[in-house]
């Protein structure tokens, strides 16, 4: 396949930034997109030239780290991680544009790599289980109906890589932020904190810059993991909750 990427580079958080043209070949349909920017990163090695800087880790799509804005759309035209991403999903000849993630909130580090942290702030804030919940195998003999099990755990499988931030046009972190708050709130390990952790959490998410939810559902639709918007429907009830419980003290 011969390609012609159009890949924005950025010295740092402050540089203006800009895109560059690089035309590729001999790029195989069955590499995966992370693959084909090892090449042309190679081939710019080779030349002697800055390669092109981008994040990722386990490549099998399940840590997060990548994050790509592939022809305007997160993690490119396939609802996966860009890491699961194939260039058989390309055509030869195509002009591919690669972009970091925008966003207020995730300044860009240099070319396409962000900096994500305000996510772990947002988990620092609340994202978690600190009472006494006993051992393993108490834990383990509390009985969880398996509806409440089955959706406590599609919303765990949120991977935090920030899609949704990058999908949604005001940035908004609401459903990551979400599906963190549901896969406790739901589980009895998690009742005890649930009004101060969707206080917290949403507190943090706000002071961290991220944008409201417009309602249009772009961050499920991009979403390599599926996630529900049913969970921002959940952390807005949590909230309220809280909320309303605070004022009555």
């Amino acid at each position: 396949m011969k390609l012609t990427l159009k890949i924005w580079r950025q010295k740092n958080a402050s540089d203006k930034g800009g895109f560059v043209t690089y035309p590729i070949d001999g790029i195989s349909s069955d590499m995966s997109f992370l693959e084909m920017m090892d090449v042309l990163n190679e081939e710019l090695t080779i030349k002697g030239e800055d390669p092109v800087h981008f994040d990722h880790d386990c490549r099998e799509g399940i840590c997060g780290s990548c994050s790509l804005y592939i022809n305007g759309h997160p993690h490119g035209p396939k609802q996966t991680t860009t890491c699961q991403l194939h260039m058989r999903s390309f055509s030869d000849g195509d002009t591919i544009t690669i972009e970091p993630w925008r966003a207020k909130a995730f300044p860009v580090v240099k070319d396409l790599v962000v900096n994500r942290s305000a996510f772990d702030r947002i988990i620092q804030a609340g994202g978690y289980v600190s009472v006494n919940t006993g051992g393993v195998p108490d834990a383990n003999e509390i009985p969880i109906p398996k509806r409440v099990a089955d959706e406590a755990f599609d919303s765990a499988t949120c991977i935090g890589c920030g899609a949704c931030v990058a999908a949604c046009k005001n940035a908004s972190a609401m459903l990551f932020t979400s599906a963190k708050i549901s896969q406790l709130a739901m589980l009895p390990q998690g009742q005890v904190e649930r009004m101060s952790r969707a206080e917290k959490m949403v507190a943090q998410m706000d002071e961290e810059g991220f944008g409201a939810c417009t309602n249009t559902g772009a961050c499920e639709a991009e979403c390599p993991k599926g996630i529900s918007l049913t969970n921002i429907a959940r952390m807005n009830r949590e909230y309220y909750s809280a909320s309303l419980k605070s004022e009555n003290v």
